[in-house]
């Protein structure tokens, strides 16, 4: 008992702990204003592209290869290690153990690039998200002011890192439990006790600070749509959970592929590569009616509320164009593009089962396609109940995750993030 008393003094009158402790509140207030601001003028640039795009539908063809050439080759030229999600860069730090190899891929310099390489890209149509983008930049944040505090290295940069991801996801989505589920289950992969207050106070900061500069929201609105446990409803869960997983699990490994083989070429070929790709995605928004750009936020919010028609089309032209705004080499996530992807899925299923069962198939087939495509059943069955404030859906959405999951490993043994790291933590430890 006098063992505790001493401790619990020495933490209320250390200057030390204090000045940890203002340091790493004032990374987390940092982490929640970057989120907001982030979001807000990410919707701006979205907003000026379809304004572009409404002028002229052909003007992507010209507008959007040049973009992406430019955004590519600044990204290599002055934000090196800057390009992608940004969360294999962040798991490929939790990795390697010295400080000098996880300075070179979390920077405040980093940070900053994927803001605006990230703003630029969707100013160009990219199709590209900004949540994997958010959860780069909280990590850098926390990492970089780290120095300032004095943290024992040995003992807490790791739980600073995953503090900072958690915390990007969190204020990203106006998601906070699922970014504690994202640490432990994508970040960490496990539970330290040692750091799990820090990550649960990161969240809870940066998400208070999201949320005084948004408003509090849900991500896709509100939904209030159940789904009956009877025959019919178990081959909902079922369809989402197997098909849309093996196609989440065929596009993760596409793209682990695609990766691997296309960042040599852009090394030889640095204009010719993003150029094809820019022109591809362009191609593909033409043939989409302009629906295949951008984040996919509001064609997902308009399939969940019945204001977008439903098929197979959609969903596919959105995995091709995302696939083709990644393998340019410019700093984008794949989060919300899947999320639409799996609403246009589930839009599709709708069409095999009765009218009235809409809205819980595409919460289903997005649960279902996202899940397979990260490899995270917890996070995904979590957050999409959080972006709808849907928890009558619960138990169907957690049923579609595990068994999407279970599918996308037949065709994707190794999560795409953990794959995608592997190039990182191998170019370091060279």
């Amino acid at each position: 008992m006098r063992k505790r008393l001493l401790q619990t003094r020495i933490s209320l009158t250390s200057r030390r702990l204090w000045q940890r402790r203002l340091v790493f509140w004032s990374g987390a207030l940092a982490i929640g204003g970057a989120a907001a601001l982030f979001a807000i003028l990410a919707e701006h640039a979205e907003s000026l592209f379809r304004e572009v795009v409404a002028y002229s539908p052909y003007l992507p063809l010209l507008l959007t290869p040049l973009g992406l050439v430019l955004i590519s080759l600044a990204t290599r030229s002055y934000f090196p290690n800057a390009q992608g999600s940004g969360i294999p860069q962040t798991v490929a730090a939790l990795e390697l153990g010295t400080h000098e190899a996880r300075q070179k891929l979390l920077s405040l310099r980093i940070a900053i690039g994927k803001i605006l390489m990230a703003l630029f890209g969707l100013l160009c149509g990219a199709s590209i998200g900004r949540e994997g983008p958010t959860v780069h930049i909280g990590a850098s944040i926390l990492f970089s002011m780290s120095r300032y505090a004095h943290f024992a290295r040995h003992d807490m940069e790791r739980g600073l890192i995953l503090a900072g991801g958690a915390a990007g996801v969190a204020a990203a989505f106006n998601t906070p439990l699922a970014g504690i589920v994202f640490a432990i289950e994508e970040l960490s992969r496990s539970f330290e006790e040692r750091t799990s207050g820090t990550v649960l106070t990161a969240v809870l900061i940066a998400g208070v600070v999201a949320i005084s500069m948004l408003g509090e929201y849900s991500y896709f609105g509100e939904s209030h749509t159940t789904l009956p446990l009877n025959f019919e409803g178990f081959g909902v869960i079922l369809v989402c959970g197997v098909i849309g997983g093996a196609i989440g699990g065929l596009f993760a490994s596409g793209l682990i592929q695609g990766t691997r083989r296309v960042a040599p070429q852009i090394a030889a070929h640095p204009i010719l590569v993003p150029a094809l790709c820019g022109l591809a995605l362009a191609t593909i928004g033409l043939l989409s009616n302009n629906s295949a750009y951008g984040t996919g936020y509001h064609e997902a919010q308009a399939l969940i509320n019945g204001e977008m028609e439903g098929g197979f089309l959609y969903p596919l032209m959105k995995m091709a164009a995302t696939l083709s705004s990644f393998l340019s080499g410019i700093p984008g996530g794949i989060f919300a593009p899947s999320l639409a992807a799996g609403a246009g899925l589930g839009a599709g299923f709708a069409q095999w089962f009765s009218p009235e069962l809409l809205s819980a198939t595409i919460l289903l087939g997005m649960v279902g396609y996202f899940a397979g495509v990260v490899q995270t059943p917890i996070t995904a069955f979590v957050i999409v109940m959080e972006m709808t404030d849907n928890q009558q859906m619960l138990l169907p959405l957690m049923a579609t995750a595990f068994i999407a999951y279970g599918t996308s490993k037949l065709f994707c043994p190794k999560p795409i993030y953990r794959a995608l790291a592997e190039g990182f933590v191998n170019r370091e430890r060279q």
